[in-house]
């Protein structure tokens, strides 16, 4: 556990996503939640003489990294609206299947029978919290996913912004929205974040030009994608861009083969949903 301000901690000891706390007297606010059951109990047990004895956990998106091992954690949920529509779409109990998304799910063990666990609270657009001495701030932020949401914490200049960067790992695609999440990056690079502490939900501490190198990395992507539409490509041709892509990206060995079928998945779902007419979300959406 790493202690990015004074009371702010994250951690990336566990494998899915980057988690996050705001320990204070008068309780813990967590950010997503350890995928495996034992994982959760750890991050617990960390955290336990850390702060007050409320609990609240906040999740940044309904991905099945940051959302399946809330129910351990046993505490009251926030997310946005879109999160708790997607979760409704889920049978109750997770049967761990295997999806080949390239999550990190599909790479751990012993996952199969957890419960979804449902956020106790919703939000629209914007959501404060007064957290003891800090004010946490919750805003709807889609891009990386139709639920993303980004927690801004003012008085710390400590901003957790989800997938909306990942550092050397191709980003999830198949619910994205690269014009929106675009978008998004260009108001991180504005000045209303200037000095802030960048906290990557699967990266951790990241810096500018991390974000710089997203938006590039992602317009690529845009206009690749486009150029095999204008040639009415099918579906099946997004897979040709993988090689390319990935060249880009630097990662250890071990990880060629679940960032290749992320971008396979990713890359075939968001064409078919943004360029076919008729399409409907991916599987990934129903585990």
């Amino acid at each position: 556990m790493q202690q990015i301000e004074r009371n702010i901690f994250i951690s990336n000891h566990y494998p899915g996503v980057t988690l996050g706390a705001l320990a204070l007297p008068y309780g813990v606010l967590m950010i997503d939640a350890p995928l495996q059951p034992d994982h959760g109990r750890a991050w617990q047990a960390s955290l336990r003489n850390q702060g007050g004895v409320s609990r609240m956990l906040v999740n940044m998106d309904a991905h099945i990294d940051r959302t399946l091992g809330v129910r351990v954690l046993d505490c009251p949920v926030i997310a946005h609206e879109r999160t708790n529509f997607e979760l409704d779409t889920r049978p109750a109990i997770f049967k761990g299947q295997t999806l080949e998304t390239g999550a990190d799910w599909e790479v751990c063990e012993g996952l199969s029978g957890l419960r979804w666990t449902k956020p106790t609270v919703t939000f629209s657009q914007h959501m404060r919290l007064e957290w003891g001495e800090y004010t946490v701030v919750l805003e709807h932020r889609p891009g990386p996913n139709p639920g993303a949401i980004w927690l801004t914490v003012p008085e710390a200049s400590v901003v957790f912004i989800g997938d909306a960067v990942v550092v050397n790992q191709p980003p999830f695609l198949e619910n994205a929205d690269l014009t929106k999440w675009i978008e998004t990056l260009d108001l991180l690079l504005s000045p209303t974040y200037k000095n802030h502490l960048l906290i990557s939900g699967r990266s951790g501490l990241i810096n500018i030009q991390n974000v710089r190198d997203q938006r590039a990395y992602l317009k690529e992507i845009q206009k690749k994608l486009e150029k095999l539409h204008e040639k009415s490509a099918l579906p099946s041709a997004t897979e040709t861009l993988i090689p390319t892509l990935l060249s880009h990206l630097e990662f250890p060995a071990e990880h060629t083969e679940q960032y290749t079928q992320r971008l396979r998945y990713g890359l075939h779902h968001y064409f078919k949903r943004h360029y076919i007419p008729g399409e409907e979300a991916p599987p990934s959406a129903t585990p």
